[in-house]
Parts: C-alpha cells; structure tokens; sequence
C-alpha cells in the first residue's frame, strides 16, 4: 500500500473515530441500563401496514447516546490531540476551523450550510415527535418551513441584540 493510500485510510479512520465512541456510550447505557428512562421505542408502538416503523430495539436512547459520545470523542479530538503533530497530520480538514455545537459560526461556503441547518434543526426534532399525533403532509412541513425561516432569524437577531447569543447569525 502506497504511503498516501494509507494516509488516507487512517486519515477517514480518524474522520470516523466519533462515532466509535457514539457506539461506546450507546453500548455502556444499554449494558448497565443507564437512562432507562429513554430506552422507549422512538416510533411508540405505531405501524405502518402492520409492521413496527423502527422496532423495539430503537429507542431515543440510542441517538442521545450515540450523539453524546461522538460529540465527547470529536470535543478530543479538537482540543486535545488536535496539538498533537501525528493527530494534526490525520485530520482531513483542520479541526481547529470547524465549528462545534456549542462554539463559533462557519465562516465560507460551510456558513450557508450551517445557517439553512439551524433554521431547519428545530423543525426537523417538532415533526418527529407531531407526528404521531399529526400527519406531517407536505403541505404541512413546506408552511411550517417557511414561516420558521421567516422568524427564526428574528429571533436570533434579537438574542443578539439583548447579549443572550454570541453571534447575530
């Protein structure tokens, strides 16, 4: 194997690393039954032409879990082994730049990606959880999409303004 082959494969090894640690967390709440309280079905027992949507073994458990953990194990990697030369030299984009869910705003092309994201983050959690109780039709999610990306910014604009975000964006 050539030295930038193999480059690359630890490299996207590296890339991949958090959600190794997402499954790490995932496994120790399921063993010791940790958060038992969120081990309940995410589609609640609903079907759809007689079969479960997601099953007993997907629970909300699981991607608070897993995301949890592949955001402890990236946190890691940012600050952490991101000063270490040989961890450095396997991100495939510097990770010191990217934000973080709690940090700064992407700057570039990555800020329109992020901006659309956090209009739509919110909405995307409200319809997973209405939807057991109302159908999300089209119609439905094309309104709701744009009267949130209408007042959404309004919003954080104005947090800005009263010093409770960081940012106006």
């Amino acid at each position: 194997m050539s030295a930038s082959l193999a480059h690359d494969a630890l490299s996207t090894l590296y890339l991949v690393l958090p959600l190794a640690g997402g499954a790490l967390v995932h496994g120790l709440c399921m063993r010791n039954d940790w958060l038992a309280p969120l081990a309940r079905p995410i589609d609640a027992g609903r079907t759809l032409r007689g079969r479960r949507w997601f099953g007993d073994s997907k629970t909300w458990r699981g991607p608070l879990c897993v995301a949890a953990g592949a955001a402890l194990v990236y946190a890691l990697q940012r600050h952490l082994l991101h000063d270490v030369s040989a961890a450095a030299a396997l991100e495939p984009v510097d990770y010191a730049t990217l934000p973080i869910w709690l940090g700064g705003t992407a700057r570039g092309p990555l800020a329109a990606v992020f901006f659309v994201w956090d209009q739509v983050d919110l909405l995307l959690g409200y319809w997973l959880v209405t939807a057991f109780f109302v159908p999300p039709t089209p119609i439905r999610v094309i309104a709701s999409l744009a009267l949130l990306a209408s007042i959404h910014p309004l919003f954080t604009v104005a947090g800005y303004l009263m010093r409770r975000r960081p940012t106006y964006r």
